[in-house]
């Protein structure tokens, strides 16, 4: 009543008024006296409630406007290579990521942030090579695993959240809406990002390895040197069309960057990459053929 002004002030109350006011709307006189009866004041309910409504309005816009992720302002330390596939360039605070497949792929998204000191935590992950790991410029002193936690597997990367500011973990079993919400809460109290080794629940991104070719090995011997692969990003629930980069995954180094433009051959229809259909050797004459290994961990 107060805020709408439905209620008179007491200076209103005490002012005198017009003489000879009469009706319901006027109160009683003031100590009895005649000739002095105090002021009336009409309110305009239809304009309140409209002017209440424009407040009510504003305020949810400036709520909506809080609570929107700013990725410029709560991006993660992101390598290179990934920049181009993740919205605003960068993984955000409180963001899921499902990887797909991929092992090296998922050591990528922890790369920049252990590079800057942050703490990060593996769950569940094996085939996590620490050698690869330490190659790709990852802090093993801040890294830390669990390979087989079990049926618990949820609670350990839970717990994880409270430390590291970016988990990643591969789920063991099903994950229900609650689980997920609770999980992504506490990221965004901590500040971290979880990516996930597999499908996950409203993950914002999902990466894939969609296309890749090894080069090293020359007409039936060599050795592997480095992967070039293109890599697809699709966002939640398939929203938006899917973006792709080309990565050397890894590079000969052991490091994953993105890969330089494919340069066609002259009166060709081979890519310029060593290794590649129709690709130009170091005596200028195209290789005759592909040999590309059967399975070779990723």
């Amino acid at each position: 009543m107060f805020e709408y002004e439905g209620m008179q002030t007491a200076a209103a109350l005490l002012s005198p008024g017009p003489e000879g006011a009469t009706g319901p709307d006027v109160p009683a006189r003031a100590g009895g006296r005649s000739g002095s009866t105090r002021p009336t004041r009409r309110v305009d309910h239809l304009g309140d409630a409209r002017a209440a409504l424009e407040r009510i309005t504003a305020l949810r816009s400036r709520v909506s406007e809080m609570e929107a992720p700013r990725v410029d302002v709560q991006g993660l330390p992101t390598a290179d290579a990934l920049q181009p596939l993740l919205p605003g360039g960068a993984i955000r605070v409180g963001g899921s990521y499902a990887v797909q497949e991929s092992v090296l792929l998922a050591m990528t998204m922890l790369q920049a942030a252990s590079a800057e000191g942050a703490w990060c935590a593996v769950v569940g992950v094996p085939s996590f090579g620490v050698e690869a790991a330490a190659a790709m410029g990852i802090d093993l002193e801040r890294l830390v695993l669990v390979p087989d936690p079990g049926d618990q597997w949820l609670t350990v990367t839970a717990a994880l959240a409270d430390v590291a500011q970016v988990v990643l973990t591969r789920p063991l079993g099903r994950v229900v809406p609650g689980d997920v919400s609770r999980l992504s809460a506490r990221l965004r109290q901590r500040g971290g990002a979880l990516v996930a080794l597999g499908a996950w629940p409203g993950a914002d991104v999902t990466l894939r390895v969609s296309g890749s070719v090894w080069n090293g090995i020359g007409d039936g011997h060599g050795y592997l040197t480095e992967r070039r692969a293109t890599v697809t990003a699709s966002g939640r629930a398939g929203a938006g069309r899917p973006v792709s980069a080309d990565l050397l995954l890894p590079a000969a180094d052991g490091a994953v960057r993105p890969a330089a433009p494919l340069v066609a051959r002259a009166g060709g229809t081979g890519t310029g990459v060593a290794g590649a259909p129709g690709a130009v050797g170091a005596d200028g004459a195209g290789a005759s053929r592909v040999l590309r290994p059967v399975a070779v961990a990723s």
